[in-house]
């Protein structure tokens, strides 16, 4: 089969003229095994295209989206979906791998015309629908197939049900079995390892690690047998892990060891893979990276860049994590693997970030900025690229072509350089031949006289060969072979060129001076020259043998689309017997064989191979002389996948004798196909031959055929054609066509299916008609192979024996009695014949005849007088299968009980009776005739004649066309006629001003038509007209009058409008102005009046917003709809037509101009204190235009559902109804439209009065001072604005004072305590609601009793009471809100007083007036007013006497 492929410099696809040439064959002949086959984009999909050119805008079928493997559990639902690309749209089908989905309870295929979506349901999943599944779309130009897998999961407790479960996987994996197993091998044997994965699925495979395994098995026996047949073993594998392309390989064979490769060039071979991997991966980087990408909404963002080296895969990432391809990232690699590719599917504002490629060590990244899109914008959706600014997709197309050449220089470096490092080595061998590309090429045979030298050399990418063959005379001869055409250093320089058929011809010569050829000038010439290319030798003894090489060179053609093919040859020469007896000592004979490497438009390479056997006559032995060619055997393999086959040479010691081109034989173009032929009738075969010069033979089942009564057998040109004239059971088997060594072979199978016979199908088709009650009988003789199964088929039903129906079957024949037909039977009659060969049909139709059924009603009136009644009917709904002859009719006046017979009347369901009375009423009767019969009656409703109905007024009449002695007019008929026809019209006219009105035309001559040309008419004057209709009945009402018209010839229509513009807009109404046109007399006439109309930017039609003539040159167009987009134009009329339209040059919005939004009111508060349980209310005014978008968010996050928000014309509302602790917060509302955006924020604290503090305790450090700590009150966790107040209450005074505010803390110390006194103190818990209830302390201290005053002089003694300072209470951390006061204090004892120094961050605070700073009785503190930012850091207070220095250290944070 041949495969498509792509030239490095274009994307279309080439074929060269022998493709063409099959593929027309094989279109004419109907077969399609010449099909191209292709890889998709898609991974896992194989498109098949059935011709070589498409169609301009037609595509194969191809899969957008192919189904994935799904894992369900037993029981539930699977689906698979594909979706399709293609033109002609595919059709797609489902199948599986064991069975069928022909069950539509379990199997539901069907297609989402919204997505585009192919799906295949399985209901009520089991384990027989766990397979492999294959999607198949197939058009005209080709088919598409993919795979997928469905599962089944399960929850897994026992451990027994583990093992089951590996015994099931291992049973799962299907290995090839049955009739295909010889295809699935044949074909994995001659494929490429890339096509591995297709051909299991193709054949149902899963276990493709088990198949490789066995696959190299195969290889190797078949090897192993080709040896023995003998046949040069080939060795696939190792040939795979060259690196480089056929047109680089070189091989080198040393004359000692035939058929087996050096050490130095595996050697070779490694160095050159290892060097260029290290290239590759050290020199990875980024020709053009990712660049940086905008995009709007719903647009399409693709990032692209291009490597140094190809690369099958590439990492990209986003967000931190790696992406995938799918539904929405789309991941591409180019064919040659240095463009990579990644496409974002509709673009949101989630997907705005940066991503990033990695491929190797090296890696790039890139923004991508997703924007809104403009409401007003009405663009389609488009691809934002980052590499289009640059130039586009063509830009890095070029580039990536630039750096494949780079890589190949690289490569041409490195190969030069490991064979200059082994040169050495090369040298030791001696004889070497090495045959390569990119090298030279040579054959040393050693000194001696008989040595000559062949040199090859390969210059250039484009495939140039030069060769040079020495001689022992000195002479070289130069070969070039260049693009398919090889040339000779002889003077003529005759080239020859060949395209798509092989010529080959044998080159052989003369030698005047010796036993052997040569040729004076050397010169060799390929196919299509007719030069002989001659080699010197020289014979050392007539009674000694030479050894003799064979010797078949590549011959390189290259065909119209620059693809290379070669062929090869091995002759064998053998010596007659009597030859070899004369002879005293035997060298050994080598055999060569060249296999040319055959590159299609693909680039996958075929070889072919053919064996000539040569014979030597006595006579020549004794004369040294060469005998040509005798007998020529070609054979021909071509791989079923077009993968590559390697050559082998055998090598011998010895000079070269002769080299000449061999053909390489007839082969097939087109092979034999299966054919199923029918028992008894004629059965063909078909193959064609590339040769039309040679013969074949046939068998059947290994027995040749032979010409007969049964067998022809012919040959016109290269096709054979094998007929079968009357095939029998016998005929079956398997069928062979062998010609010069090829064969081809194919399957005949004879089928006995059933037949009708031809008289009694012809009688079985002509319709049947019978009358009712009687019987129809259908009958019919077949053939075909028993048994057979008959079925009978009544509208589509099958008939079963019963009363009326009775089925008679034999082996010959079946029939069918209907018997008493009714009209109800008839329809369409079918027979189905079934066995296992197929089936056959046949249809025929029953008619069963019967009266016809009654006319159909109701009656319609359609005239009626006081003369005549005339009315219709409907047809019998079933004329019983004969026509209506007739109708049947009787009247009867109501009141009367007699019937009056009226007669027949010819088929047609109307009549008109004249015999009427003026104001009586009838009924009729009416029958319908037919040739079976009358039908019943039907009965008429009761219909009165004589009435007197008056016609209703006409139209008013529409003036056509004024002139001055002529008015045309016309009018439509009244839509009330007064139930009988209209007669005629009555004209009026009257002039403008008067009340008379005169009849135009005369009451005996009624106006038949409704137009009328007026021509008693006043030039100048301006009249009005009227009409009016006149029935049977007479006269009837009037019509209104027309407008009024001047009877004056036609006016000019008026010009444009001039200045039209819009002068205001708003949400509802749009105003437009406009200056009235020039009157140009005999060109145009003044305007009488203006239409305005509209169109909205939806929709092509324009409407007009006027029904009246305007007469002023303004308009306000109302009634729109809020930013629409709407067209406008001015028409201007007058008596001689409209003017031109006037159109405005853009759209207009229906908006005020744009106001960007802005707070009206300036006293909106920015803090809000609300009690828990309240409503919060937040109200905001603004000016904006157009309408803008309002958002509210709470602490940067849109508010919850609990908050309710109302808008309106310039006015939103926030609503909390009930509020609590919860919603505090800040709010703030983002008004935004076209013209721009503003903000506004507002603090709300929702809290409620404190509760109390805890429980309070009393301690003194210090003496003179109350430390006082109390619990926290439980709402300062949830209130970080609470804070407490200290009182005091000293008995002497009785009233309390307050000591501290504003404390955040839990402690406090109160100085100046006076011994003998009684204090008490209250702790208030405030927050901005309001104060808590007091905490009472206990009492401190007591009143100091009066006693006598006794002094007592204590003995005095001197004690030291100094001492270096010490902290008794340190300084502790503190956190305060900001704006709010802070509070140090801490006590300090010594002797002397020490001097107290503070410090914030080292630097001191005492000389700063911000703060407060006091020391008292050894009680050090300091006040912050207002915190803030700055006042955070460390706080140091040190105290320092002449006996030493302490310090106290404390951290102070601020919060938000």
């Amino acid at each position: 089969m041949w495969k498509s492929g792509k030239s490095p410099g274009s994307r279309r696809q080439c074929f060269s003229i022998v493709h063409q040439y099959i593929q027309h064959f094989n279109e004419v002949s109907g077969n399609k095994s010449a099909a191209i086959r292709r890889r998709s984009k898609t991974p896992g999909v194989m498109i098949t295209q059935y011709v070589v050119n498409l169609p301009e805008g037609k595509t194969t079928p191809d899969f957008q989206s192919k189904p994935m493997p799904v894992e369900v559990k037993e029981g539930q639902l699977a689906v698979f979906k594909a979706i399709v690309t293609g033109d002609p749209k595919p059709e797609v089908s489902w199948r599986r791998t064991k069975g069928n989905i022909l069950n539509k309870n379990k199997f539901l295929s069907k297609y989402d015309e919204s997505t585009g979506e192919h799906i295949l349901e399985i209901r009520k999943v089991t384990t027989e629908e766990a397979d492999t599944y294959k999607c198949l779309a197939v058009n005209e130009f080709g088919k598409a197939v993919c795979t997928t897998t469905l599962n089944l999961t399960e929850d897994l407790k026992n451990p027994a049900d583990f093992r089951k479960l590996l015994r099931r996987s291992k049973a799962g994996k299907k290995t090839p079995n049955g009739e295909s197993d010889d295809k699935f091998w044949e074909a994995m044997l001659n494929a490429d390892r890339s096509d591995y994965e297709r051909i299991c699925a193709e054949f149902g495979i899963t276990d493709i690690q088990s198949i490789v395994k066995q696959l190299a098995e195969k290889k190797k026996e078949r090897k192993q047998k080709n040896f023995t047949d003998g046949e040069i073993p080939y060795d696939e594998d190792l040939s795979e892990k060259n690196g480089f392309k056929s047109r680089r390989r070189t091989k080198d064979y040393g004359i000692n060891g035939p058929m087996q490769k050096d050490a130095w060039q595996n050697k070779v071979d490694e160095e050159v893979n290892r060097l260029f991997s290290e290239l590759k991966f050290a020199k990875l980087d980024f020709v053009i990276k990712i660049q940086e990408i905008k995009a709007e909404e719903n647009d399409d963002a693709l990032f692209e860049c291009v490597l140094t080296h190809p690369l099958p895969k590439i990492s990209w990432m986003g967000k931190g994590s790696e992406l995938e391809d799918g539904e929405k990232y789309s991941i591409t690699v180019s064919d040659h693997q240095l463009i990579h590719s990644l496409l974002i599917k509709d673009c949101t504002l989630l997907d705005k970030g940066i991503y990033s490629v990695v491929a190797g060590n090296a890696s790039c990244s890139a923004w991508l900025v997703v924007e809104e899109r403009d409401p007003a914008s009405t663009g389609k959706k488009t691809v934002r690229s980052g590499t289009l600014n640059g130039g586009g997709r063509i830009d890095l197309e070029k580039l990536a072509k630039e750096q494949q050449l780079k890589n190949q220089e690289e490569m041409e470096k490195i190969l030069a350089a490991v064979k200059e490092k082994y040169k050495e080595e090369l040298l030791k061998d001696g004889k070497i031949l090495a045959a390569g590309s990119d090298g030279e090429i040579s054959e040393d045979t050693g000194p001696g006289k008989n040595s000559g030298e062949i040199k090859s050399k390969s210059k250039g990418k484009k495939g140039k060969v030069k060769f040079k063959i020495s001689g022992e005379n000195g002479t070289e001869t130069e070969l070039d072979d260049s693009d398919g055409q090889l040339t000779g250093d002889d003077p003529t320089h005759q080239k020859c060129t060949r395209s798509g058929q092989m010529d080959f011809d044998k080159v052989t010569g003369e030698n005047e001076d010796s036993e052997v050829n040569k040729d004076s000038t050397g010169s060799t010439r390929r196919p299509g020259q007719k030069k002989k290319a001659q080699r010197k030798q020289r014979t050392s003894d007539q009674n000694e043998l030479e050894s003799e090489n064979e010797e078949s060179d590549s011959n390189d053609c290259e065909d119209s689309t620059g693809q290379v093919k070669h062929s090869s040859s091995s002759k064998k020469r053998q010596r007659s017997k009597k030859a070899m007896n004369d002879q005293n000592e035997l060298e050994s004979e080598n055999e060569e064989s060249d296999s040319d490497d055959c590159e299609d438009s693909t680039g996958q390479v075929k070889h072919s191979s053919s064996s000539k056997k040569r014979q030597r006559s006595k006579k020549a032995m004794n004369e040294g002389e060469s005998v040509g060619p005798q007998d020529t055997e070609c054979e021909d393999t071509e791989d079923a996948t077009d993968s590559v086959t390697k050559s082998r040479r055998k090598k011998r010691q010895g000079p070269l004798i002769e080299d000449t081109v061999i053909d390489p034989g007839v082969h097939f173009v087109c092979g034999l196909s299966d054919v199923s032929a029918i028992i008894h009738e004629t059965a063909e075969l078909t193959c064609r031959l590339s040769s039309e010069d040679c013969d074949g033979v046939w068998y059947r089942d290994g027995k040749k055929i032979s010409p007969d009564d049964n067998f022809t057998i012919s040959k016109n040109g290269a096709i054979h054609k094998l007929v079968i004239i009357s095939c029998t059971e016998e005929h079956s088997g398997k069928y062979r066509f062998e010609a010069d060594g090829r064969k081809t072979e194919a399957m005949i199978n004879v089928k006995d299916p059933p037949r009708f016979d031809h008289e009694d199908l012809r009688v079985f088709i002509e319709p049947l008609t019978v009358k009712t009650g009687h019987n129809a009988i259908f009958k019919l003789h077949f053939v075909g192979h028993e048994p057979i199964k008959i079925q009978w088929y009544k509208e589509g039903d099958e008939l079963q024996d019963d009363n009326n129906t009775r089925i008679e079957k034999s082996a010959s024949h079946s029939r069918l009695l209907l018997s008493r037909c009714q009209r109800k039977d008839t329809g369409e009659i079918k027979i189905k014949l079934k066995n296992e060969h197929g089936f056959i049909e046949a249809i025929s139709q029953l008619t069963v005849l019967d009266k016809p059924t009654p006319p159909q009603g109701p009656a319609e009136v359609t005239e009626s007088s006081a003369m005549c009644i005339e009315f219709r009917w409907r047809p019998p709904k079933d004329d019983g299968g004969s026509p209506v002859i007739n109708y049947i009719l009787e009247r009867q006046q109501v009141g009367r009980n007699t019937w009056k017979k009226l007669g027949e009347i010819p088929g047609v369901p109307s009549y008109r009776d004249n015999d009427v009375d003026h104001g009586r009423k009838y009924c009729y009767h009416i029958r319908a005739v037919t040739a079976e019969g009358l039908s019943d009656i039907m009965e008429t409703d009761d219909m009165q004649a004589g009435t007197l109905a008056f016609p209703g007024p006409p139209s008013p009449p529409k003036v056509i066309s004024a002139y001055d002695d002529c008015i045309n007019i016309s009018w439509d008929s009244p839509s009330n006629k007064g139930g009988s026809r209209i007669l005629g019209y009555i004209l009026e006219k009257r002039k403008k001003g008067s009340n008379l009105w005169t009849v135009v035309n005369a009451l005996d001559e009624l106006i038949k038509e409704k137009k009328y040309a007026v021509k008693d008419v006043v030039a100048g004057m301006e009249y009005e007209f009227r009409v009016t209709a006149i029935n049977l009945s007479g006269a009837g009402e009037n019509s209104s009058p027309s407008e009024f018209v001047f009877a004056r010839d036609p006016k000019k229509p008026p010009g444009k409008v001039l200045n039209l513009k819009v002068t205001e807009t708003s949400y509802s109404h749009i105003a437009l102005t406009w200056t009235k046109p020039e009157d140009k007399p005999e060109i145009q006439d003044e305007a009488k009046g203006y239409f305005v109309e509209i169109r909205p930017a939806e929709d092509i039609e324009w409407s007009r917003c006027n029904t009246t003539i305007l007469i002023t040159t303004s308009y306000n167009v109302k009634g729109l709809k809020s930013m629409g987009m709407y067209w406008l134009r001015v028409i201007a009329t007058n008596d001689g037509g409209d003017s031109t339209p006037a159109e405005l040059a853009n759209y207009v919005l229906a908006m005020p101009s744009p106001v960007r939004p802005k707070f009206t009111n300036h006293k909106m508060k920015s803090f809000m204190v609300v009690r828990a349980g309240n409503s919060v209310r937040i109200t905001v005014n603004f000016e904006a235009s157009p309408q803008p978008k309002i958002i509210w968010l709470k602490d940067n996050v849109p508010v919850t559902k609990r908050v309710t928000v109302s808008n309106s014309d310039g006015t939103s509302q926030l609503l909390i109804p009930s509020s609590e602790r919860s919603d505090t917060g800040i709010y703030s509302i983002l008004v935004k439209n076209l013209a721009g955006q503003e903000t506004f924020s507002t603090e709300v604290r929702v809290t409620d009065d404190p509760k109390p503090p805890g429980s309070v305790e009393l301690e003194e450090n210090v003496p003179g001072t109350i430390t006082m700590i109390w619990e926290p009150s439980p709402d300062e966790k949830r209130d970080d604005r609470l804070h407490y107040i200290v009182s005091k209450l000293d008995s002497t005074k009785r009233t309390w004072t307050t000591v501290a505010e504003r404390l955040f803390n839990n402690k406090f110390t109160v100085c100046n305590i006076m011994l003998g006194r009684e204090y008490n103190f209250r702790i208030y818990a405030k927050n901005d609601m309001g104060v808590s209830a007091p905490s009472e302390s206990p009492t401190w201290g007591m009143e100091r009793k009066k006693e006598k005053f006794v002094v007592n002089i204590p003995t005095r003694e001197d004690r030291d009471l100094r001492c270096a300072p010490t902290f008794l209470v340190p300084l502790k951390l503190h956190t305060a809100p900001k704006g709010y006061e802070c509070y140090m204090s801490c006590a300090v004892k010594g002797d002397p007083k020490p001097r107290i120094t503070w410090y914030r961050n080292h630097i001191s605070l005492n000389t700063n007036t911000n703060y407060y700073i006091s020391d008292t009785c050894g009680v050090c503190s300091m006040l912050i007013l207002r915190v803030g930012p700055k006042d955070m850091g460390e706080y140091t207070i040190s105290a320092e006497n002449a006996l030493g220095r302490a310090e106290c250290s404390t951290v102070l944070s601020v919060r938000e």
